[in-house]
């Protein structure tokens, strides 16, 4: 690989693309003068739009450096049917059922967070609090997985300079775009980022399948099948195997997990919040579905080529290591392939930073709207607006740090916090917008037994597991079952809410009126 001029395209898309995320940064501040300008963009996002912001959010660098890396590596094309369930499930079945009952409520409660959702929903204070505590403290290590994804493949360009170098500078980034223009600089960056993911992913999957060890698209298939055991016991047949041979169950729970969670997670649901009316609704439905569809399938697809391109040979890096050293051996060679990849540098850079922007408000929110308020009386919109814009940045740091320690395997990471914030809340969430029957402690019901189900397994299995070894050792022996947790706390919290409900107080009709706004349901 020609380094130097990789490294000095590179530096120069860099510096354009982040001069541009300032400049958006700078045009939004006008319109993030009211806290709800700041959080909800006044609520006017147009559909294009809000189906960008939803797509880009959904997809950080880890699914191309962490699960397209890994589950490509381990399962082969199978693992496409975790991009076409994130598709279809995380996506178009999300806004079909969720988007409409969720921005008639959220409108009727003047909600601008999950929190202050579920105390005009449940009328408690303290289920706020809880709420927001929860997102606060476990987004943490969400936004951290998102540091590392693309640090590993800037590393991977730039090998002289630290990983956390990099890291940095895209925490410094995304603060001050953000902080400059809250969530309509992050829309209209998302709109930005989303149209260079979807031409990155599209050049990633023309360079990588023309590769000379892949063969193009009418040979690609054969000399995947023809891959023989190295060691590991995988073989040509299972990659090529549709269904993910006995890796099947396998992928049952990461579909399950990385589309259902996202029914759950404060920074996704938002983006209902945030559309200007029910029409732009079906087409956000539309436009989020397919951006889906590209991304996560061509990701997904990329990585079950890695073995091609790697000679069936797992990097020393690991699993987070595969997709950059694909990329910088596969577009290495000349000026041409150089572009291509600064490009796809972008891509995964414009999917962690609109990652991070949505998490970032939705963690900063939670304190400044749903905690601060409660603990210091008399609050004012002013004061709203300066909080909010430091925990922007104190989260963002917090993450840095975070990240910056050394912690491995980030899909783990990831599927952990993903499992434990929507297993707390898809519960309390679905079942109230649906249903006037749940009563308060129905909804505590499931956030408990939703956090209790992640908690209590981790304790568990890192007891099991801390025979021979260190306590931190232990608990990463146990983060790898993240994905089945994740998936148990989201059944267990959508299971207890109605059943607790049965049993407990429901609230009276008044309150059920102004909540549902006097829809029959």
């Amino acid at each position: 690989m020609n380094m130097e001029l990789a490294q000095s395209v590179t530096v120069v898309a860099l510096i354009a693309f982040v001069c541009l995320m300032i400049a958006i940064g700078v045009f939004s501040w006008r319109r993030t003068h009211s806290i709800e300008g700041f959080l909800l963009g006044g609520r006017n996002i147009g559909p294009w739009v809000s189906a960008f912001a939803y797509g880009t959010s959904y997809f950080s660098a880890v699914i191309f450096i962490g699960y397209a890396g890994k589950h490509g590596w381990d399962i082969g094309l199978g693992s496409l049917w975790i991009g076409i369930g994130n598709a279809f499930l995380g996506c178009w079945l999300a806004w079909k059922l969720l988007a409409k009952r969720t921005r008639s409520m959220t409108h009727t409660l003047a909600a601008k967070t999950m929190p202050e959702f579920f105390e005009g929903r449940y009328a408690s204070t303290a289920f706020k609090v809880v709420s927001a505590l929860i997102i606060f403290i476990f987004l943490v290590p969400y936004s951290a997985a998102v540091y590392k994804g693309l640090g590993s493949m800037f590393s991977a360009i730039f090998p002289g300079v630290p990983e956390s170098t990099w890291m940095l500078v895209i925490a410094a980034v995304t603060a001050i775009y953000l902080m400059l223009g809250g969530y309509v600089a992050a829309a209209y960056t998302d709109f930005v980022q989303g149209m260079i993911m979807i031409f990155g992913v599209i050049a990633m999957v023309v360079a990588i399948v023309n590769n000379k060890s892949v063969g193009g698209f009418g040979e690609f298939y054969q000399n995947l099948a023809a891959i023989p055991d190295n060691g590991d016991g995988i073989t040509g047949s299972q990659l090529t195997n549709f269904f993910g041979d006995g890796s099947w169950k396998f992928l049952c729970v990461n579909i399950l997990l990385t589309s259902f969670g996202t029914w759950g997670l404060p920074q996704m649901v938002s983006k209902y919040y945030a559309i200007k009316d029910d029409k732009s609704i079906k087409t956000a439905t539309t436009v989020s579905t397919l951006f889906a569809l590209i991304i996560g399938a061509g990701a997904y697809f990329i990585g079950s080529l890695s073995r091609l391109v790697l000679g069936n040979q797992l990097p020393a890096g690991g699993h987070d290591a595969v997709i950059p050293t694909v990329l910088v051996q596969s577009l290495g060679g000349n000026l041409g392939t150089i572009i291509i990849l600064a490009v796809i540098l972008l891509l995964l850079l414009s999917a962690s930073m609109s990652t991070l922007s949505s998490v970032v408000l939705s963690s900063a929110s939670a304190i400044s709207i749903d905690l601060a308020p409660v603990v210091h009386k008399g609050y004012t919109p002013k004061q709203e607006m300066r909080l909010t814009r430091f925990l922007c940045i104190l989260f963002v740091a917090l993450s840095y740090v975070f990240a910056t320690q050394n912690i491995s395997i980030i899909v783990n990471i990831m599927s952990f916090s993903w499992g434990i914030v929507a297993g707390c809340f898809i519960g309390p969430y679905i079942w109230g917008i649906y249903s006037k029957r749940i009563t308060k402690a129905g909804a505590w019901a499931g956030l408990i037994c939703g956090f209790l189900t992640v908690a209590v397994t981790t304790v568990v299995l890192t007891a099991m597991n801390a025979a021979g070894s260190d306590v931190y050792t232990a608990f990463q022996a146990a983060s790898a079952k993240a994905p089945e947790m994740g998936v148990g706390a989201m059944a267990v919290s959508l299971a207890v809410t109605p059943v607790v409900s049965l049993f407990t107080k429901r609230f009276d009709e008044k309150h059920l009126a102004k909540v549902f706004n006097n829809q029959s349901l």
